[in-house]
């Protein structure tokens, strides 16, 4: 029986996450949204194996927009914004041998330590203006809690799933930087995987839409998001697996509250980029590795640049 036919990759879907999680980059307020685009790859809908799992999601971005962009955190307007976080992203979670409609059950709960450096050209707290401001935050990320359903038909799985994001992390309203976003969200979404037995070729795509609470600390409510993460990969042989992958972030409702100083603020980016996955094998149990890199475009309202992630997936058993 070929590896493909009997692993699942566990992406990492938090929220959030997958692991939906946030990555500060600038939308929404300050251009950050709570959905982690780019967490979901691979055999995204693929069912898991019962028992517990440990996935392990590094994280590395690096982005920037020029000066006639504007972008409120907190306190601030900022322009010419530059920014990179690092993020190193665990999730513990277990899947049930009971299906729930006929499907199987997964609950997992997502957190991380990370740092984020974010530099403004100029950057406007009333009254004060400073030139290439900078701020470092190193810290906890938000606790991203996760539930799913999937489901399998020969060639055919599907996925619903429902996370959030608890709002725990470092964040300042009087910093650039963060590693939480502030305020609460909820997201929820579904998927399909289609993985040929025989011959190895997968696709898959998970789509989604976050609803945010206010952030009380600044009276700034980010508008409803959309999003969309996607792959196409093949492989090569039982243990090696290669493709392309993307993601595709639109802001479908402007933001809004007593604090927004910058209107709408409605964000949009998309990225592509290679994917290569591995399969080992720990004890009776497999585990797989996957490392993919995006290159961002289209963006409105947010930086632009580059995001390394790597999904490492650990069965623990039963």
């Amino acid at each position: 029986m070929p590896a493909w036919t009997r692993l699942k990759i566990v992406e990492s879907f938090f929220l959030f996450t997958t692991l939906v999680t946030p990555f500060y980059t600038y939308a929404d307020e300050g251009g950050v949204p709570f959905w982690m685009s780019g967490q979901y790859a691979s055999m995204a809908a693929v069912p898991m194996a019962t028992g517990w799992s440990l996935v392990a999601m590094p994280y590395v971005y690096s982005g920037s927009a020029d000066k006639s962009k504007t972008f409120q955190h907190g306190q601030s307007v900022n322009a010419g914004l530059s920014t990179s976080m690092t993020l190193g992203l665990i999730q513990l979670g277990y899947v049930a041998e009971e299906k729930i409609l006929g499907g199987q059950p997964y609950i997992g709960l997502g957190w991380g330590p990370g740092t984020n450096t974010t530099t403004a050209s100029v950057s406007v707290t009333h009254p004060n203006i400073d030139l290439n401001r900078t701020n470092t935050m190193t810290g906890g990320s938000d606790i991203y809690p996760l539930a799913s359903l999937t489901w399998n038909s020969g060639n055919n799985n599907y996925k619903t799933y429902i996370t959030g994001d608890i709002p725990v992390g470092a964040y300042s309203p009087a910093s650039l930087s963060g590693i939480g976003i502030g305020h609460g969200a909820m997201d929820a979404g579904g998927g399909y995987t289609y993985l040929n037995n025989t011959t190895g070729l997968e696709f898959s795509g998970i789509a989604g839409a976050t609803y945010n609470m206010q952030n009380n600390q600044t009276n700034y409510k980010n508008g409803v998001d959309s999003h969309l993460d996607w792959s196409v990969s093949q492989f090569l042989s039982q243990q090696w697996q290669v493709g392309i992958a993307g993601y595709v972030y639109y802001q479908l409702t402007g933001d809004s509250g007593s604090g927004d100083k910058v209107g709408a603020f409605k964000s949009q980016v998309a990225a592509v980029g290679p994917q290569i996955g591995y399969v080992f094998n720990m004890g009776a149990n497999q585990a797989y590795i996957n490392l993919r890199t995006y290159k961002e475009f289209w963006a409105k309202n947010r930086v632009e640049g580059y995001a390394t992630i790597a999904t490492i997936s650990l069965p623990l058993g039963k």
